[in-house]
């Protein structure tokens, strides 16, 4: 087992590394940067370094990370989610320099990261896909010209994205014209690349993903699948396990094609592999995550199985320890991201200082979490602050237990999407299990929902002369 582990990333997913870690008896090593100088997670590791310049640069400096891994003596890396997580020259370099990446090989993460590359590999290997190009599309003439062979409506999707950024829907030839050239640019940003593909649309379709745990001795297992179809601009805010749609059946055809795809691209470690399911419950390969998932906690909620544990295991040469067979998912689970974000506002990012910050509790309740009363979330990061998990043994407790969470649930000094959640725990829909991706964009009535707003300086002062005449 290793002795030390470097986590290059932040915020909570570092703080979930550092809590694996300790319980397997390995020091830990963070880094950060001066914006997160005051962060939870910089407090719990038991080495903490600066790394910049700048608030992010410095968590995409892949040499400078590895050089810091060597000098403080580690023997492997864990790149949590985001940031250098999917980058296949990091693991690379970790490669070249004698230290373990927590994670899959460079080449597994190369070529599912090429969205392209991953469509042709699922067709060979038998698993769905949606009906789309085989390669990624020149310019806008040969765009238009495969779009009649697939038929509309289709997606323009970013060759090396992820995440739904570079990603547009054309329903005729006017919209692909327009969106080949936005979608282009918007990957360039994202990913450095331009490329992109075409793929059929489906109209409501269910975004399940099956996660996935693999050794180095060839067994592969699945941990059941999550439904992550309550989103907006194709993020994800809420994260479901066990589906509400998926029968015995569908779970074990699609449960063996997310192991079919592990195996086609040799894979090692723990990833997801996601699909879309149409209305008449046909499903299709959507992409593979080659890293642990913003959402794994609902899946160790019901299985039981500590998911990060297992990547350190994995990682440092252990077998699994159990096949297919054992795993059991007992009851439901559901996480709500509690995004630092005005719903009203189309989700613009709040940042700002935490005046009050308090956090449900109670039986099957987990917080994964990243602020406190007085912490001063950045601008420079992704708005998430924390991920509320509940679990219960029936569908309706489990909504229950999360809408009560969710009223307990108070962040203040900054605009959560905390209200907005509660509305969908009380929306009949969403109780019955109605719903898809395209649930939020037909219900605009959940932003019916009153603000907290905080008292001005003039309020504060006579709420605080009052309570002084009275001796309060």
């Amino acid at each position: 087992m290793f002795k030390k582990v470097l986590i290059a990333n932040r915020g909570e997913i570092a703080s979930r590394i550092i809590r694996a870690c300790k319980e397997l008896d390995i020091a830990t090593v963070a880094i950060y940067s001066e914006a997160d100088a005051t962060s939870l997670y910089v407090k719990k590791a038991d080495e903490s370094y600066m790394v910049g310049p700048g608030p992010i640069q410095g968590y995409l400096n892949i040499h400078r990370i590895v050089d810091l891994a060597i000098k403080v003596g580690v023997d492997a890396i864990h790149p949590g989610y985001g940031f250098l997580s999917e980058n296949p020259r990091f693991p690379l370099l970790c490669e070249k320099k004698g230290i373990t990446f927590i994670g899959p090989t460079s080449k597994t993460i190369a070529e599912m990261g090429d969205k392209v590359m991953a469509r042709r590999m699922m067709k060979k290997a038998g698993v769905p896909i949606l009906p789309g190009t085989e390669n990624s599309v020149k310019d806008v003439d040969e765009a238009v010209k495969l779009a009649q062979t697939i038929g509309y409506p289709i997606m323009i999707k970013a060759s090396g994205g992820g995440g739904g950024r570079g990603l547009r829907v054309a329903r005729d030839r006017n919209e692909l014209v327009n969106s080949i050239t936005t979608a282009k640019k918007e990957s360039q940003a994202a990913f450095g690349l331009s490329e992109v593909f075409l793929e059929k649309y489906i109209e409501k379709p269910h975004h399940i993903e099956f996660q996935i745990l693999a050794d180095k001795f060839g067994n592969v297992v699945h941990l059941g699948e999550r439904e992550c179809s309550i989103q907006r601009r194709h993020q994800k805010l809420i994260e479901i396990t066990p589906s509400l749609i998926l029968d015995d059946d569908l779970r074990r055809r699609m449960g063996e094609a997310a192991i079919k795809a592990a195996r086609a691209a040799d894979y090692t470690n723990a990833g997801t592999v996601e699909f879309l399911v149409d209305s008449n419950r046909n499903f299709y390969f959507l992409e593979m995550n080659t890293r642990i998932q913003v959402e794994h906690a609902v899946t160790e909620e019901v299985t039981g199985i500590d998911m990060v544990k297992k990547q350190i295991e994995i990682a440092a040469g252990k077998p699994l320890g159990f096949k297919q067979e054992d795993v059991r998912m007992n009851g439901y689970a559901m996480e709500c991201r509690i995004c630092a974000e005005d719903p009203k506002n189309n989700f613009l990012p709040s940042f700002g200082r935490v005046t009050a910050y308090y956090s449900p509790g109670g039986i099957g309740v987990r917080i994964d979490g990243a602020i406190y009363k007085d912490f001063i979330i950045p601008s420079f990061y992704d708005s998430l602050v924390v991920k509320l998990i509940v679990k219960g043994s029936t569908w309706d407790e489990t909504v229950r237990r999360m809408h009560r969470c969710l009223d307990e649930f108070v962040v203040r000094g900054v605009k959560t999407t905390i209200p907005f959640l509660k509305n969908i725990m009380k929306d009949e829909d969403f109780r019955n299990g109605d719903f898809d991706t395209g649930y939020i964009d037909r219900k605009p009535e959940l932003m019916d929902y009153h603000e907290y707003h905080e008292p001005t300086d003039l309020v504060a002062a006579i709420s605080a002369a009052i309570a002084a005449h009275h001796g309060l």
